[in-house]
């Protein structure tokens, strides 16, 4: 299936077209925002909101909030306390290919990047599922390259049978399903689906994404959709923050997560907040810079919105900002991270996504969470 030279907001044959008005209403509300307008009276007065509404969310985000980021890491602290208390979930992810169809610009997998492509057998991903369990952790993320031909849904389905019989929790983070295959995903073990826009500017959307299904910007929007309507119980939003104007992108998950939240309120909503990584042959790429204090502010207003959401972070930032955000915004940190092909029980098969930035082990991070009062989780869900 290829998307060269075709109308990029147009599905390709075997794209499930879904039926919602939710991509409309937030594409229409991100064209009318405008973060310039807001004062810091404005701010004051969302802050002041126990519940902010979509338009104090939009406030928050805005160049008039920053002098306020005390005030609400304040706030998020209180509201994520109320609702996952101490606890800091750790997970790792697990990279079973890194093929993929799709020419993205930004991406160190994409088609045209020269670099060691691999994919594991079956037996090899059970070795580094067996070696991931032996450090305590319960929770896994399946990772794949976007590329149906190389890594096909029963392939993934296999990975995540066998990742099933190691831990309580499974997420996959793939190329996007239709809704039939996001059952057969699910019947296999997957808890979790996520998929990240990267940029909600559909314009930019198509200059980054040159050709491969990843193109196609609605059968990619709508796929935490089809992914409840196969029944897994959670889907995580994202936005690559600095493709695009990061306070649009980030106004535009928000409403994305919480118009899915409204239609779907049994659904476990999370969020994620990777910014720009250099990769293998691309050693910049800050096409539009997002500092840590932008990216905090970000992640508070997810937490002042939506405040119920689980928030995720990544090994793409130090280990400093990490260390502080968890326990604040934060509820899920990964840890013992390798982001090439395998890895954790031989050398890499296929060369790395992206460059990591925190390389602490499992039990480092363990400390560490400690060490700042929390009380580190494996486990917070039991299969029956």
């Amino acid at each position: 299936m290829k998307a060269e030279n075709v109308n990029h907001m147009n599905y390709l044959e075997g794209m499930e077209v879904t039926d919602s008005d939710i991509m409309e209403k937030v594409l229409a509300l991100v064209k009318k925002y405008d973060y310039r307008q807001y004062t810091s009276n404005d701010v004051k007065r969302a802050l002041m909101k126990d519940q902010p509404t979509i338009e104090d969310y939009a406030v928050i985000l805005s160049p008039a909030a920053m002098p306020y980021l005390e005030e609400m890491a304040s706030r998020a602290t209180t509201e994520t306390k109320k609702h996952f208390g101490n606890s800091v979930c750790l997970f790792t992810p697990l990279y079973i290919s890194n093929f993929c169809e799709n020419h993205c610009i930004y991406c160190g997998f994409n088609c045209k990047n020269k670099i060691k492509r691999g994919i594991l057998s079956f037996t090899e991903i059970e070795e580094e599922l067996k070696e991931v369990a032996r450090t305590g952790l319960k929770e896994i993320l399946i990772l794949t390259g976007e590329s149906r031909h190389k890594s096909g849904v029963e392939y993934i389905g296999e990975a995540v049978r066998l990742a099933a019989k190691y831990f309580s929790t499974v997420g996959i983070e793939i190329y996007p399903l239709n809704t039939d295959e996001y059952a057969f995903i699910k019947d296999s073990g997957a808890d979790f689906v996520s998929v990240y826009q990267e940029t909600y500017n559909t314009n930019k959307y198509e200059q980054v994404h040159l050709s491969g299904p990843k193109r196609i910007f609605p059968y990619r929007f709508n796929s935490q959709e089809r992914a409840l309507a196969g029944g897994v119980r959670g889907v995580a939003f994202g936005a690559l923050l600095g493709l695009d104007d990061f306070r649009k992108d980030a106004f535009a998950v928000g409403l994305h997560a919480f118009f899915i939240q409204q239609k779907y309120p049994h659904a476990e909503i999370s969020f994620s907040t990777p910014r720009l990584r250099p990769y293998i042959n691309n050693e910049k790429n800050n096409l539009h810079d997002v500092h840590e204090k932008q990216l905090l502010q970000v992640m508070l207003a997810y937490r002042l919105f939506m405040p119920f959401a689980g928030i995720t972070i990544s090994t793409r930032e130090r280990a400093g900002f990490r260390d502080n955000v968890i326990g604040m915004v934060a509820t899920k940190i990964s840890a013992g991270v390798c982001v090439g092909v395998g890895g954790h029980k031989e050398d890499e098969k296929g060369d790395e996504q992206f460059e990591i930035s925190d390389s602490r082990s499992v039990r480092e991070v363990h400390q560490m969470i400690l060490k700042r009062g929390l009380q580190p989780v494996y486990t917070d869900y039991i299969r029956v």
